[in-house]
């Protein structure tokens, strides 16, 4: 269940008058505009912390995955359309 929370922020009334003046530039609430530039900045942020991000990449270099030239990898994949399908 999603349960809605109240937020108070203060803020001095330039900085209130500008929020305002924008979000009804949008024809929108001061609250709505608040959500959405709240959203907006939650979304730019990392999911994970950088550090974790570079464990996982650095876990996965420890690997010895096959590779190959990705022209050569392309070549076998179509070559092997339609092994085992004739009769």
């Amino acid at each position: 269940m999603n349960m809605a929370k109240r937020l108070q922020v203060i803020l001095k009334d330039p900085e209130y008058l500008e929020i305002q003046r924008v979000a009804r530039a949008r024809r929108m609430s001061v609250a709505e505009w608040v959500r959405q530039a709240l959203d907006l900045a939650r979304r730019r942020e990392p999911a994970a912390p950088i550090g974790k991000k570079l464990d996982v990449v650095r876990a996965a270099l420890r690997h010895g995955f096959p590779t190959a030239d990705i022209d050569e990898m392309l070549a076998e994949i179509e070559s092997g359309y339609g092994v085992g399908t004739q009769p």
